[in-house]
């Protein structure tokens, strides 16, 4: 697993300027990594190609931990400006697994880049549990399954249908299954796991 860097505050961009600069950033990062993986992306490399100082990429992501954790953060932020709440009387199980589907092509689209994100927020979570992108993920989760009011039991499922999932896009990205495989297994966890909250059926 990689080591997170030491512990320093990332900065945040204020400015225009710096958020389109960090946004530079990340779509440089997203190209190497899709086309090197994470252990062979260099920091240097990114930044000379973002047209920053490394001083700048470094004060931004301390660490390339620290770069692909907020590239996956931003696809899940991506994801949430979509509409994805589901219609009328639709199951909570239908509306997650179709967000599920929708995650898991988008990942398997870039294999190498899939693995650097998911890579990066594992040793970030092994850090710091909070940094990772799970809670926010979740959230996804329950807006596409139209839980508005979440119990505890609701959060225990999708902790364990998102490790389901996870573990079944990792045997899809290393090639072990197909990607019709993960999407039909996906539908089947949901349907699984969901099946016996209030008003969900067989």
């Amino acid at each position: 697993m990689p080591r997170v860097a030491a512990d320093r505050p990332a900065a945040e961009p204020a400015s225009p300027e710096q958020k389109e600069r960090h946004r530079r950033i990340l779509r440089t990062a997203a190209r190497h990594g899709a086309a090197h993986g994470f252990d062979r992306v260099q920091m240097h490399d990114v930044a000379r190609d973002a047209g920053v100082a490394i001083a700048t990429l470094y004060r931004y992501f301390p660490s390339k931990v620290h770069l692909f954790t907020a590239l996956m953060r931003s696809r899940v932020e991506q994801m949430a400006a979509q509409p994805i709440e589901p219609g009328p009387g639709a199951a909570a199980a239908d509306g997650i697994g179709r967000l599920l589907v929708r995650a898991g092509r988008d990942l398997l689209e870039t294999p190498l880049l899939a693995q650097a994100m998911l890579q990066a927020n594992n040793a970030t979570v092994a850090h710091s549990p909070e940094d990772g992108v799970g809670a926010a993920f979740r959230e996804l989760m329950l807006r596409a399954g139209g839980i508005a009011e979440p119990t505890a039991y609701d959060q225990r499922l999708l902790r364990l249908l998102e490790q389901a999932w996870y573990g079944l896009v990792i045997s899809a990205l290393n090639r072990h299954t197909t990607a019709a495989e993960l999407e039909a297994d996906t539908v089947l966890a949901c349907r699984l796991l969901l099946r016996d909250r209030e008003g969900e059926t067989d």
